[in-house]
């Protein structure tokens, strides 16, 4: 092939491949194909039950409840609050508005079960004294007086609180006190209003979309701007502070998307800096920037094509290829030709073995990334594999236009090789391996989900004061109790109650099992109370004998007997009534999603370490705890996979280039990684998931300056300047990356940077010793 035609055919390679890429990228969907939400990071078949229940309601009704509050200097704006919940209730984005110190809706609910006690919460209290009565080993005999009695005394204990002269009245036709303790755990459910609230006007909201959609935020945002124009037209001095999981979903996508063109860019301006300070001629970097371009349009494409969702972390930390695709243009633009008249077939022949193996050594290794359980990992490895393949078939096909055309590099100094120094240089490597035990000695691994994100104080202490005006607390504890269908549900919350009463027994548990019975309990109450028909009559001698007057209780004597003459309701009759009834934070006690039905329940103690036995089907929505405790298990699995990587190039590398020659360049990735993270041990770091990963792409990437090396150094003579070129504009990249936001990201460049730079004093060092040798 002529020199001209060859030029030709790689520039039609190019444009065709830039002219597919640039239309399927600008063609995608964006909105459709990448996300920013924290839950598509966690696979979507994820095994551990508290992952399923926060991946199946992350869009449902808890995480669509918006938390407002209207103040004004003067006195609480209640003509304005009025203004703003009109404009709220009547834009579509909005599902349902309601003021949280509204009492109408809990008023309705309350006398709904002062008619219907009977039916709905007399089945449970029969069946949990029942049980109680079980654990004594008393006889059956004794059932109906042991009740009486125990009635009476929870009667006396409850007359002597403080709560209790709120319902005096209805004392006479509650004895059981079957109303008193279902208001005690609404309260418990909805939280305390705080006593320094001040001229505050509290708002429950609920936004018909997912938060974490776009449909959910912005419209939303816009909604609330114009109810606030509107409060203000009434009382201009009214203030506003809000809160909601889509406040929090908008400021990390805008500040990560920030993040990825920042990073890209400083990465860029970075190594080509790096670039121009090192070549005699500055202009040629850029012919390394077609081969950059066409790497990130590789992985792009690659990463796109093959996934339907992914997360926009993938990109941030995409920034990465800038450093390692440049390697390839490097080694090809800075080897002269071997002799004058050289063809561009012979060069590419001499240089393509190392240009191959290393690209080998990073794709083998991102390539078993693909068998890891972490979507982002998967992706990550598609990117990354599917980027270097591309920069190194662009360098090839782009360096083909200019094959007579090397750089000009210049010439670093090359370390001291005397006697005298490879005595230092023995030394330092030593001090270096002792150093590196003592810190990996002291490596204190600890994964945290916020790592993930930009932090955003001001929107966390932002949240943190609207939740202490709604009363809510740390010290509760909210549980999720799932079944196929509502019958099912319900029977197993009453298991989940049953041990929680075990576990927690000074902790009062509030929910739905005090408002509706279980389906084994309604279909029992006929049977109770026939065995209990002696109870009105153990009771009045039991009341008269504490002092009180048998008499004055005659309606619930009334009641006991209607209810013991009536036909049962249907049990899902009871379901359909309710459920109308449960509006506003109430309504967030029952769910259903994903075919199941899941209860809520609120227990008056800390969030425990421990969740509940997984045949009870329920789980603690302690998301941060479980967050972490399952990224802890990925970076076990990322382990797994880095170490079977290290394995595979490591065995790659010495049937390669045989034991003696192998096992040396194998070395040098692997003591790099050893001494980094003793560096980070040392330093008191708290390592994570992406340490690891950091560790990893650094033997990775440390494995092609070895290889090259060992290729391309001639003997007695320092390394090669296309490897010292590609490790510093590798440190650069990096270093950007270091400085992000995101600290995840930030431990990615560090652990990252660190493993290059140590790879290249390494490969000094091997150069420097074996240069003795020669002399």
């Amino acid at each position: 092939m002529t020199e001209r035609r060859r030029h030709l055919v790689a520039r039609l390679i190019l444009l065709a491949f830039v002219v597919l890429a640039g239309l399927r990228l600008a063609t995608l969907d964006y909105g459709a194909k990448i996300s920013t939400n924290v839950i598509d990071l966690i696979p979507a078949d994820e095994r551990e039950p508290e992952l399923h229940v926060l991946r199946t309601l992350a869009n449902e009704q808890q995480a669509r409840v918006v938390l407002l509050a209207l103040s004004a200097p003067a006195a609480p704006p209640d003509k304005a609050a009025d203004a703003f919940i009109a404009t709220l209730a009547g834009d579509p984005s909005f599902a349902e508005v309601r003021r949280a110190d509204d009492t109408a809706a809990r008023d309705a609910l309350g006398r709904f079960f002062f008619e219907r006690s009977t039916d709905y919460l007399l089945p449970g209290w029969i069946e949990r004294h029942r049980a109680e009565f079980a654990q004594t080993g008393r006889p059956d005999a004794e059932w109906t007086d042991w009740l009486a009695a125990r009635t009476v005394d929870e009667l006396d204990a409850y007359l002597h609180t403080p709560e209790s002269a709120a319902f005096q009245d209805l004392i006479p036709s509650d004895p059981l006190l079957l109303l008193p303790r279902l208001a005690s755990s609404a309260r418990l459910a909805g939280g305390d209003t705080p006593a320094d609230a001040g001229n505050v006007v509290r708002i429950w909201a609920r936004i018909a979309a997912s938060p974490l959609e776009p449909e959910g935020q912005q419209p939303v945002f816009a909604t609330i701007d114009r109810a606030l124009a509107a409060a203000r037209a009434v009382t201009p001095e009214t203030d506003l502070r809000w809160t909601g999981v889509n406040r929090f979903a908008a400021a990390s996508e805008s500040r990560i998307r920030s993040e990825i063109s920042l990073l890209n860019t400083l990465s860029i301006a970075a190594v080509l800096l790096v670039s121009v300070m090192l070549i005699r001629r500055p202009w040629q970097v850029l012919h390394l920037l077609p081969i950059i371009l066409c790497s990130l349009a590789g992985a792009w494409l690659a990463v796109t094509l093959v996934f339907d969702r992914l997360h926009i972390l993938v990109f941030v930390i995409g920034a990465l290829l800038t450093g390692a695709a440049i390697d390839y243009g490097f080694h090809l633009f800075l080897h002269a030709d071997a002799h004058a008249g050289e063809g561009y077939g012979q060069k590419i022949r001499r240089v393509l073995r190392p240009l191959l193996l290393s690209c080998f050594t990073t794709v083998a290794g991102f390539g078993l990334l693909l068998m890891s359980e972490l979507p982002l990992i998967r992706h990550l490895g598609v990117f990354v594999a599917a980027g270097l393949c591309t920069a190194v078939a662009a360098a090839v096909v782009y360096h083909a236009q200019y094959p007579g055309k090397p750089f000009v590099a210049r010439q670093l100094p090359a370390l001291p090789a005397g006697r005298r120094a490879s005595v230092v240089w023995r030394g330092v490597v030593v001090l270096a391996a002792l150093a590196a035990v003592a810190g990996v000695s002291r490596l204190h691994w600890h994964d945290d989900i916020r790592e993930l994100e930009v932090p955003t104080p001001e929107l966390d202490a932002n949240d943190d004061a609207v939740n202490a005006l709604f009363g809510q607390q740390d010290d509760r504890a909210i549980y999720l109790t799932g079944g196929d269908n509502l019958a099912d549900a319900r029977t197993r919350l009453d298991a989940f109650a049953a041990w929680h009463r075990e576990r927690f027994p000074d902790a009062e548990l509030a929910g739905a099992a005090l408002m509706l019975p279980s389906p084994a309990a309604h279909a029992a109450l006929p049977d109770r109370l026939r065995e209990l028909g002696g109870f009105p009559d153990a009771l009045r001698a039991e009341l008269r004998e504490h002092g009180y007057l048998p008499e004055a209780f005659a309606p619930f004597f009334n009641t006991w007997e209607r209810t013991r003459a009536a036909t049962p309701s249907d049990y899902d009759r009871l379901v359909a009534e309710l459920r109308p009834l449960l509006v506003g934070p109430m309504s967030m006690l029952i769910n259903e999603a994903d075919g199941r039905v899941w209860f809520a329940s609120i227990s008056g103690h800390p969030p425990a370490d421990e969740p509940p036995p997984p045949e009870l089907q329920t789980v603690a929505t302690n998301q941060l705890r479980t967050l972490n405790r399952l990224f802890g298990r990925y970076r076990a699995s990322a382990l797994r996979l880095s170490l079977i990587g290290l394995g595979v190039t490591g065995l790659a590398v010495v049937l390669l280039y045989g034991p003696r020659r192998g096992l040396r360049i194998y070395a040098i990735p692997v003591g790099a990684c050893f001494v980094t993270f003793g560096v980070l041990g040392l330093a008191g770091a708290t390592l994570n998931l992406f340490h690891l990963l950091g560790g990893f792409l650094g033997v990775c990437l440390s494995h092609d300056y070895a290889i090259f090396s060992a290729e391309t150094r001639a003997p007695g003579k320092p390394p090669p300047v296309s490897i010292r070129l590609s490790a510093l504009t590798t440190i650069a990249s990096f270093g950007v990356l270091a400085f992000s936001q995101i600290p995840v990201i930030a431990a990615l460049g560090v652990t990252v940077g660190l493993s290059v730079f140590t790879a290249l004093a390494a490969v000094e060092i091997d150069a420097a010793l074996r240069s003795r040798r020669h002399a």
